[in-house]
């Protein structure tokens, strides 16, 4: 008789578990917490360009985060050239519309609060930043140019000057020339063909650029002018690889914009759901014509999402 009741409590026990577990699976979907597990963290990326050309290799990475981690991503452009204030009202207008977090190229100055949480590429700021160390950036950038033109003056293009990133290289860079004698000099062109026509005036030996749009811009000039100056930039775009390749741009500062892609929406993700997240700075080595066929440069310049 006991073992009867003991066989009918656990039928009994087996019974209400189950019971309870198809009211769970019922009820989770209702559950807030699990709504927002559910649903797909949206994700703005916010340009400081008119396009997003550039930014190509770090879009896979995006792509690719945005497919494993349950994540929407909108990319966002501007209608002119690092336009600060338009990034600023856009920001606004996309945490708005829904945005969870918002990861901008920032153009300027950031707004206090511009209604989500902000992951920064290129320039450090937002919650958490995706680039790498700038300063030491604009060193290495300066050394291979003191490398092979000791003599002669440099020329700086500042092309974003509302970047704090592309600012910071620029700086670093020049103190490191100066402090190796060199004489350099500034310029920072503003409108359609005022790169060129800088490029064309100059007696540098050497220019740097601290921005792929304006390394692309540089080494298209300097081939279509043949001019004379060697070009030392920022980036592993198509393009930017192709001029090392020709020989037009002597060497390019490069990392892995798959990876700062994916770190980007990575860390929207993170954030979203309330992590603390902080990556460390991009590692990145300054590239020449010569190591472009090297496999790990190959994965740099030509990444391929998976």
């Amino acid at each position: 008789m006991k073992k009867q009741r003991s066989n009918a409590l656990w039928q009994l026990l087996v019974l209400v578990a189950l019971a309870a577990a198809v009211a769970l699976t019922l009820a989770w979907p209702q559950l807030p917490f699990a709504r927002r597990e559910a649903e797909p963290v949206e994700v703005s990326v916010i340009l400081r360009s008119t396009d997003g050309s550039d930014w190509a290799n770090a879009r896979l990475g995006m792509e690719q985060a945005a497919g494993e981690l349950r994540a929407e991503v909108r990319i966002v452009t501007l209608s002119a050239e690092n336009a600060a204030a338009e990034q600023a009202r856009l920001m606004g207008y996309e945490a708005q519309r829904g945005a969870d977090v918002l990861v901008v190229i920032p153009a300027g100055e950031l707004p206090a609060e511009p209604g989500a949480p902000v992951i920064t590429l290129e320039s450090a700021g937002g919650a958490a930043s995706v680039c790498p160390d700038n300063e030491a950036l604009g060193r290495a950038l300066a050394a291979a140019a003191l490398v092979d033109v000791p003599a002669g003056p440099v020329l700086l293009v500042n092309s974003a000057p509302g970047s704090e990133g592309v600012s910071a290289r620029l700086a670093a860079a020049k103190a490191a020339l100066e402090e190796a004698g060199a004489q350099v000099i500034e310029t920072a062109p503003e409108g359609e063909g005022a790169l060129e026509a800088a490029l064309a005036g100059t007696d540098a030996a050497a220019v740097l650029l601290f921005e792929p749009s304006a390394t692309e811009a540089a080494a298209a000039a300097k081939e279509k002018l043949g001019l004379a100056p060697a070009l030392y930039g920022v980036g592993s775009t198509g393009p930017i690889a192709a001029a090392l390749e020709r020989g037009s741009l002597a060497a390019s500062a490069v990392w892995s914009d798959f990876a700062a892609g994916y770190l980007a929406v990575e860390g929207a993700v993170r954030t979203a759901r309330g992590e603390d997240w902080q990556p460390q700075p991009l590692a990145f080595s300054i590239l020449r014509g010569e190591d472009i066929y090297e496999p790990d440069n190959q994965k740099l310049l030509f990444p391929v999402a998976s």
